[in-house]
């Protein structure tokens, strides 16, 4: 019998083409559709970024405002979702919640199972303007708090905080989440994005793909790592009192402690970057924005004495998810709701993918090395 190489994981193997995004090793940077993420976060809006992963260049004005016009007539949560969510206990995993919800939007868009390009890109569209009003109203009932309806005179990034917190925010925390949807908006052939990509092989309908992706993002080795930094930072105690300097002595010997009991510690490391996540600089800006607007200087030190224990120890630099659970902490949403937020940002590329998927289609079906027991007999009875 021939000896067959595994590859655990699907660690280094490349599946299929894509035109969506890209990690340039050459300069450590995460390209959409050839732009550094860093670039489009700094010059463009998550619009401007949505219409880029779908279309492949970067609208027009013209495109752009018919782009803004249909998200904001399409942001209302319809009543029958909000039924559904309803039904839904409040000690759920918002993750639970958002996988129903997204269930129900599909089995109510007119264009189910209607998969042309045309269809998918409308229910696309559609899904990523309505779905922050599921987050924002999770959150809300959590609290028992009513529903806030959105507004059309404001953009994609302050509408998703105006529902979830009933105020207008102030623009430098519009910008910081807005960075933070463009950031985790795509990353090429990640656990959720294939399994996106697999059921969509099997032309199962768009909302179906998503919900899958949804499933695989809610495990703490993906998306669910943002929300495990702040459990961390939670362990360790968040004392708004502290200076900078104490703050970072106590994560610093915390996660010296950790590191010397063997401890798994979310939110460092990526089996992408070789040379640390090219996003975090970014990210970090916006948090570093956050700290000083709400002026928590205790949070710097939280982030900063984790970080340099973490690169003395094991030379290992953080990830994406470690300076956004402390950005999202510090605008007030739950640690729970943070995945769902990633979902609102990675409907883009899911979708992007899903539409790359079907316009060139071949069902996705791996082999296995079997390594049971070989052919036997049933006992007589």
């Amino acid at each position: 019998m021939t000896e067959q190489t595994i590859y655990k994981g699907l660690a280094g193997v490349t599946v299929d083409t894509t035109a969506v995004s890209k990690v340039n090793p050459d300069t450590n940077s995460l390209l959409y559709r050839g732009y550094p993420v860093q670039d489009l976060a700094a010059k463009c809006s998550f619009e401007q970024v949505a219409y880029l992963l779908w279309n492949g260049e970067l609208p027009d004005e013209k495109e752009l405002q018919a782009f803004i016009d249909f998200e904001r007539s399409h942001r209302k949560l319809h009543d029958n979702v909000k039924a559904a969510i309803d039904l839904l206990s409040t000690t759920c995993h918002p993750m639970d919640v958002a996988r129903t919800a997204v269930s129900v939007i599909g089995a109510n868009h007119p264009l189910a199972q209607d998969s042309s390009p045309e269809a998918n890109l409308e229910k696309a569209m559609a899904l990523l303007a309505c779905f922050p009003a599921v987050v924002a109203y999770d959150q809300r009932r959590r609290h028992g708090q009513d529903i806030i309806e959105p507004r059309e005179d404001l953009d994609y990034s302050a509408n998703f905080l105006w529902m979830t917190f009933g105020e207008e925010a102030a623009p430098e925390v519009v910008e910081a989440f807005n960075v933070s949807m463009i950031l985790y908006a795509e990353h090429s052939f990640n656990a959720s994005t294939f399994t996106g990509r697999v059921i969509t092989s099997t032309l199962a309908d768009l909302h179906s793909a998503v919900t899958g992706a949804i499933g695989a993002l809610k495990g703490p080795l993906h998306g669910g790592a943002n929300e495990a930094v702040m459990h961390t930072f939670e362990e360790i105690g968040i004392r708004k009192d502290e200076s900078l300097e104490e703050a970072a002595a106590r994560s610093k010997a915390w996660m010296e402690d950790a590191l010397a009991q063997k401890k798994k510690v979310m939110g460092f490391g990526h089996r992408v970057y070789k040379n640390g996540d090219s996003r975090v600089p970014t990210m970090k800006g916006a948090l570093d924005a956050m700290i000083k607007h709400y002026d928590r200087p205790e949070m710097l030190g939280l982030y900063n004495g984790l970080e340099t224990a973490m690169e003395e120890a094991k030379q290992i630099k953080p990830n994406l998810d470690y300076p956004a659970g402390p950005t999202y902490h510090l605008m007030g949403f739950d640690t729970e709701m943070f995945t769902p937020l990633f979902i609102a940002a990675r409907i883009t590329g899911w979708t992007a993918h899903i539409m790359e998927q079907v316009a060139d289609n071949a069902l996705i079906r791996p082999l296995s090395a079997y390594n049971g027991p070989e052919q036997r007999e049933v006992p007589s009875a």
